[in-house]
């Protein structure tokens, strides 16, 4: 596994919450960089957090995960569905694999709820499901590209199509037929990828006889669980109520941690005994970085001694702090934008060091100041290895990573995302940008203009409404 990396190449999203089709390349063709860097651009409610929603969604496919049902509310309000379509490329020393994943995510009725109240009565609730999984693939070697290939089309009355992918994925087993049915069924009420189950992997690991298909199903679902991590407005929210969210990749020669903790900044911490230690490597990680970018800021733990976890486990009681020049100062103090820096910190550490990462973040100029945060992107940009997809409303950014990094979104729910065309190299792009909104040069029009007496006069009228 460590010796292949996976990217996310491509996404086109259809009937995701305000975006009825939207499509992004990642790749920078601008110039070639080892580092793969999007910040997409754009105003409120026009589907930059749509683009992270789908990145979530990934995740919890390719990882197995329950979809929770809150994603029901994302599917477009004139669709019955959305579709959501992924290219990866796979590169495993000398061959480079295309793969190519799609769903579709729709609402359904879950009948086997039961009113709290009245245990007779059965309560409907709606729930998210997804289904028309279809995983194909098509490989790279001696600069000769195969055509396209489908390896799982779920589309079928059948567990799966084509047949002949079907054998040698799970064998000939007839017996076994039913059983991989009541799974599909199951992982579609269960609100679960069924390509991507811990049921269906087992049943890859245990049959298949093709050593490249099983190795790309392997890898996926590895970089869903330890190498895709997204951080929505819901992680940074945790941040306003006294909460560190901090979510890690760390290796050593001891092992491999990824994963994240939600960490309480107003009163001691309770977490695993075996934690404590993860925890201690991760904070000396990130000092080596923090300190650069906050001059005479380091931050630590305080072991507060032994507790017992609810499961009845002994525990650790921990605080963090921070050192200002060597002096203590309990970390809840700190402004929100170093907390943020703090809690994502780790990830871009990652990113910066492993080509096979993937951090999606949105809103990442949230709190941080943002010269530091142009520094930030330019050195992951230029020096950095794998792969960073944020959304931001602040443009000084865009005068320090290269153009091709950027996309931007545009009004028309159509079309929702572009990439500016007709820009020169001299070209300063938070100046074309600009230029672009008052002269509307692009094929898409990236701002719906406002009219300053209207919001005015809207103002008047809202005092005189309420007597002010």
């Amino acid at each position: 596994m460590s010796k292949q990396t996976v990217r996310i190449e491509n996404i086109s999203i259809r009937n995701l919450k305000n975006v009825k089709y939207g499509s992004l390349n990642f790749q920078n063709k601008r110039k070639n960089y080892k580092s793969s860097i999007l910040g997409l651009y754009g105003q409120n409610g026009s589907g930059k957090t749509a683009l992270i929603d789908a990145l979530q969604l990934l995740k919890f496919a390719l990882s197995g995960k329950v979809i929770p049902s809150k994603y029901v509310n994302h599917i477009n309000v004139d669709s019955e569905k959305c579709i959501l379509t992924f290219q990866f490329l796979v590169c495993d020393e000398d061959v480079k694999y295309d793969v190519w994943y799609q769903f579709s995510l729709r609402s359904a009725e879950d009948n086997d709820s039961i009113d709290a109240e009245d245990s007779n009565t059965v309560q409907s609730h709606i729930r998210i499901e997804i289904y028309d999984e279809i995983l194909s693939y098509g490989f790279t070697c001696k600069d000769e590209k195969l055509r396209k290939s489908v390896l799982i089309d779920t589309r079928s009355e059948e567990v799966f199509i084509p047949r002949t992918k079907f054998v040698e994925l799970v064998g000939n087993d007839k017996s076994q037929n039913m059983e991989l049915l009541v799974t599909k069924r199951l992982t579609q009420a269960t609100s679960r990828s069924f390509i991507f189950s811990r049921e269906m992997i087992n049943v890859f690991r245990k049959n298949c006889k093709n050593d490249v298909y099983l190795n790309l199903i392997n890898r996926l679902n590895w970089f869903g669980i330890r190498e895709l991590f997204v951080i929505n407005t819901e992680n940074i929210g945790l941040i306003s109520l006294n909460t560190l969210p901090l979510s890690f990749k760390y290796s050593d020669k001891d092992a491999d941690t990824a994963g994240s903790l939600i960490l309480p900044l107003d009163r001691p911490a309770l977490i695993p005994v075996e934690a404590y230690a993860v925890v201690d490597k991760i904070i000396q990680n990130m000092n080596i970085v923090l300190e650069q970018l906050v001059p005479g800021l380091t931050i630590d733990i305080v072991d507060l001694g032994s507790a017992l976890l609810k499961n009845g486990n002994i525990g650790k009681q921990i605080q963090i702090i921070s050192l200002k020049n060597s002096k203590p100062i309990p970390f809840c103090y700190e402004s929100e934008g170093i907390k943020k820096i703090v809690s994502i910190l780790q990830l871009l550490i990652a990113v910066y060091n492993n080509a096979s990462i993937t951090v999606a973040v949105d809103e990442l100029d949230g709190g941080i100041f943002e010269y530091l945060l142009g520094e930030l992107l330019n050195i992951i940009s230029e020096k950095g290895k794998g792969q960073l997809i944020f959304t931001s409303h602040n443009l000084r950014p865009l005068e320090t990573i290269d153009k091709g990094f950027v996309a931007f979104t545009t009004t028309n729910p159509e079309m929702r995302y572009i990439r500016m065309g007709n820009v020169k190299g001299t070209n300063n792009l938070r100046d074309f940008y600009y230029r672009d909104i008052i002269l509307g040069e692009q094929n898409e029009q990236v701002y719906n203009h406002t009219n300053n007496f209207e919001i005015a006069l809207a103002f008047r009228e809202a005092g005189e409404a309420i007597g002010s």
